[in-house]
Formats: structure tokens, C-alpha cells, sequence
């Protein structure tokens, strides 16, 4: 089968291209700057002759795009979406509702609220990795990259976040209130609630002090909006730096992400990492790898928890429910459940050794017979095409 692929930055695009290719389809790369775009000419001519020239049946993105579910309304073609971000407002979207979506969402909290919400063009899959051999103490990079601890990921303290610039014009009343559910949901982990506390006069005062309106084409609303892309964030921005630094005070922690002056007390910041070349390296040579999800992921599991026991790495991580529908905890995987929680297990797995590495080689053995790219793809064409 000839499949349109929409060829952009996604991680994990070229293992995935090769699992339908090892399958027998033929993959059509599309390129268009104008893919993220709610209504673009240009694109739909481009995606219309790419279809008619080429004899496409189907086409496929990482993330749902209202544009692309147009144009394979509009060609009568079925478009299969692997959707890894969270949030993504285009999920809400209304031509998520054409009869050619088949739309996979990893987390299964957005997938139940979507189908009780009435939208049938969604479906449950978690995510999955590319299987990496080699990358441990026998590799050329072991000594560059070995280390007690690390973590890979941003921490949103990026000056140009919603949150920031909406804060310096928020009345005082409104700032304290949104410090306070924050500070409580950060103690739960598995029930967002932030959405449903924020009431029309804290709407009110959120959207005076930095409007924002939801995209035209869509039934998000502007509370999904302010705590998915405001909140969440800056909750997760606070949490990540509150547990890292509690890691650092007591322990060898390496931390590569993009602020390569983020302060971080203790901690030994190696700037960012190439996701394709050098970051299994660094799963695989971390004794424990910290996974901190982002808050705006109600239960799924995130790509980085993947790729880390892809890898072969010792993947340490907060606690999400959809873990246990994968992954049995304390075989495969370690999750915490607090602050405190986290450094009782830090401090009886780096002095565990034998165990710690059982766990790491169980971890890979589950991606590699149950999460890869190729297993994947199986079950979603089985989905889209024998259902």
C-alpha cells in the first residue's frame, strides 16, 4: 500500500518509516511548511497532487493535524495519526470527527474523556522505542557518559513561558489562588484537577492579564487552554527543579537539558543531548535514570520512559496509571510516589546493584518483545484496516 507520510521533525519518524516499510507498504514523504497550519491553500493542493500522482490509500503523521484530516476527508483516503505530544490542543479539534480518522492517543485519560465526549475516531495506544544494543560498559562512550543519576528533559524555565508573562500582570488575589491549587495538585499524582478549579472570575483575570482564545476549529475550552498550556507547565517546572535539586543535594546527578545555565545546586549540567546519537549512550550508562513527567500527561506514559528502557536503561519515574496496563513496577521499572519516597528508592538501588540491573534488562526484554516500532505499527494498520 502507497502511504503519505508527513515527513517532519518527529521523534522516532525513521524507525517508524522503516517498520511500514519491513511491512511491504511504500511510504511517500510529504514535506509542507504549512502542515501545523487550522486552513492553508497551499498545502491542500500540494497534498492533493501528491495523493492523485502517487495512488496514496492512507496517510499518516506523528500528531493529529486538522489539515491533513481535511485532506483525507476531501481525497476519501484514511488518515491513521500517532499522537506522542501532550497537550495538543488539535485533538480537539471538530474534524477530528471525519470518518477517515484514526486518531491514537498514548494517553488513555485524554482517550477516555474524548470517547465519553461522543468522538469515535479515537483510540488507545501507548507509545513505543527503537531497541538499542550495545550502548552500556562495552561501548567506546561509557566512560563520557557514566554516571550515578541523570536526567534528560527541559525545565521550563524558559523566560517566554504563558505563565511568566501572564504572572506579572495578575492582581494579587488571583496570583494566590493559582499558587495554591498548584502547590496541591503538585502533591497528587494520577487526578488533574486544575481544569475544573478554575472558576469565570479566574478565568477572568487569567484572560485580562494574557488573552489567549482557542483556535476557531476546535470545542477546547479556555480552561483546557490556561491549565494545559499555562499551569501545567509551570507546575512541572516547579516540580522538576524542586526533586532535581533534592537528588543533587545528596547525590552524583547529571543534568542535560537546553539551559545550559539552569542552577541547579550540586547538579553537574552537561547542556543538551542529540536524541539519535548520543542520549542512549546516557540512558544506558546512568545507573538510574529519572523520568519527571509532564504535568499536562494525565496518565499515559511519556516517550522519554520509553526510550530510556529501549536503551537498556534503570528508568526511575513518577507515578503514571498507565504504567501498570504495560509494565509490572519493581521488575521492569521503579516508580515513587513523593519527594522522600524518591530518594528511600535512590538510595536502596544504588546500593543494590544486582538488583538495579535486573530491573534495567527486564525493562529492555519488555520493549523489545512488546513495545517496539515495528510491533506498533502491527497493531494500529490491525486496527485501522481489520477492525
Amino acid at each position: 500500500m502507497k502511504i503519505l507520510f508527513l515527513d517532519w521533525g518527529a521523534f522516532g519518524k525513521e524507525p517508524c518509516i522503516k517498520a511500514l516499510e519491513e511491512m511491504g507498504h511504500e511510504i511517500i514523504r510529504f514535506i509542507h511548511d504549512d502542515y501545523h497550519e487550522r486552513i492553508s491553500e497551499d498545502f491542500d493542493k500540494a497534498f492533493d497532487e501528491c495523493v492523485k500522482t502517487n495512488g496514496v490509500r492512507a496517510c499518516f503523521s506523528f500528531n493529529f493535524y486538522p489539515v491533513m484530516a481535511e485532506g483525507a476527508h476531501r481525497n476519501s483516503i484514511k488518515y491513521i495519526s500517532y499522537v506522542y505530544d501532550s497537550p495538543l490542543v488539535n485533538v480537539f479539534s471538530y474534524k477530528i470527527l471525519y470518518p477517515e480518522n484514526y486518531c491514537f492517543l498514548f494517553d488513555y485519560a485524554l482517550y477516555e474523556r474524548l470517547r465519553k465526549g461522543g468522538i469515535k475516531t479515537v483510540y488507545y495506544m501507548p507509545l513505543c522505542a527503537e531497541v538499542f544494543d550495545g550502548c552500556g560498559t562495552a561501548s567506546s562512550h561509557f566512560k563520557e557518559y557514566k554516571s550515578d543519576i541523570s536526567f534528560v528533559g527541559s525545565l521550563y524555565n524558559e523566560d517566554h513561558n504563558f505563565y511568566e508573562r501572564m504572572e506579572k500582570k495578575l492582581d494579587s488575589y488571583t496570583k494566590g489562588y493559582l499558587e495554591g491549587i498548584m502547590e496541591s495538585q503538585l502533591k497528587v499524582y494520577g487526578f488533574p484537577f486544575i481544569e475544573d478549579m478554575l472558576d469565570e472570575d479566574i478565568m477572568k483575570a487569567m484572560y485580562e492579564a494574557l488573552p489567549y482564545d482557542p483556535p476557531f476549529d476546535g470545542a477546547q475550552s479556555r480552561e483546557y487552554i490556561y491549565a494545559n498550556y499555562f499551569l501545567a507547565r509551570k507546575m512541572t517546572q516547579t516540580e522538576r527543579i524542586r526533586t532535581l535539586s533534592a537528588v543533587a543535594d545528596r547525590h552524583e546527578l547529571y543534568l542535560y537539558t537546553v539551559d545550559k545555565n539552569a542552577g541547579i545546586k550540586g547538579a553537574v549540567n552537561k547542556g543538551s543531548v542529540d536524541y539519535y546519537d548520543q542520549m542512549p549512550y546516557v540512558f544506558a550508562n546512568s545507573r538510574i535514570n529519572l523520568n519527571i513527567t509532564l504535568r499536562s500527561i494525565y496518565s499515559g506514559i511519556p516517550l522519554r520512559a520509553f526510550d530510556i528502557m529501549g536503551c537498556g536503561g534503570f528508568l526511575m519515574t513518577n507515578y503514571q496509571e498507565d504504567f501498570l496496563r504495560h509494565f509490572t513496577p519493581g521488575e521492569e521499572f521503579v516508580y515513587y510516589e513523593s519527594t522522600d519516597d524518591l530518594l528511600s528508592k535512590i538510595d536502596y538501588y544504588l546500593s543494590h546493584e544486582s538488583e538495579r540491573r535486573d530491573i534495567a534488562l527486564a525493562g529492555h526484554e519488555a520493549i523489545r518483545k512488546q513495545h517496539t516500532f515495528a510491533i506498533r505499527m502491527k497493531e494500529i494498520f490491525d486496527v485501522v484496516f481489520c477492525e
